[in-house]
């Protein structure tokens, strides 16, 4: 799990905990802390956001597949990891994932870096995003998964109706999505 700007790794870990007691098998979670703090001094970040350091983007997704690669054990390769991020942890999620050979990726409320090209191949992925984000434009999924479809990529856009956050209603089309991925 990804956390977003400014957030910590125990941001998501109710929804982590969510996931486990709905899968109907065992599941492990680990959140995973963003190297950088956040320029206020509390929480962190994967990369410089306000202002954009955009520069700091290609680094960042190698040290976290260089992280996400020494997770893996012989238990739990990365073929069973599914990797789920919110923001700019969605962002991160898609940017390092793709390339990886991962079960999925879940991007809730995450954008594409600029530079960001859809690779050829890449594990299925799962977007969600609220019509009335006030922070990550909903156009930004949109563009996502119109990037996922053009390169024949199994994509899904979830929508709900409210703004920057993971609702509670998304719980069973993630949990459906992790069994699918995982079993």
């Amino acid at each position: 799990m990804l956390h977003g700007w400014g957030a910590d790794m125990g941001d998501l870990m109710p929804l982590g905990k969510e996931l486990c007691a709905k899968a109907g098998f065992p599941l492990e979670i680990v959140a995973l802390q963003a190297p950088q703090m956040h320029p206020q001094g509390l929480g962190r970040q994967w990369y410089g956001l306000y202002p954009s350091n955009w520069e700091e983007v290609p680094q960042a997704v190698n040290e976290l597949q260089a992280r996400l690669v020494s997770l893996s054990t012989p238990q739990i390769p990365l073929e069973r990891t599914a990797l789920l991020g919110f923001s700019q942890g969605g962002a991160m999620a898609l940017a390092s994932g793709c390339e990886m050979p991962l079960a999925g990726l879940i991007a809730c409320s995450g954008y594409p870096h600029p530079d960001w090209i859809c690779p050829a191949s890449c594990p299925p992925v799962l977007l969600a995003h609220g019509l009335k984000d006030e922070v990550v434009p909903y156009a930004a999924s949109e563009k996502l998964l119109s990037s996922l479809k053009a390169n024949n990529i199994q994509s899904e856009l979830l929508t709900f109706d409210a703004g920057h956050l993971i609702p509670t209603e998304l719980i069973p089309p993630i949990t459906e999505a992790v069994q699918k991925w995982l079993r």
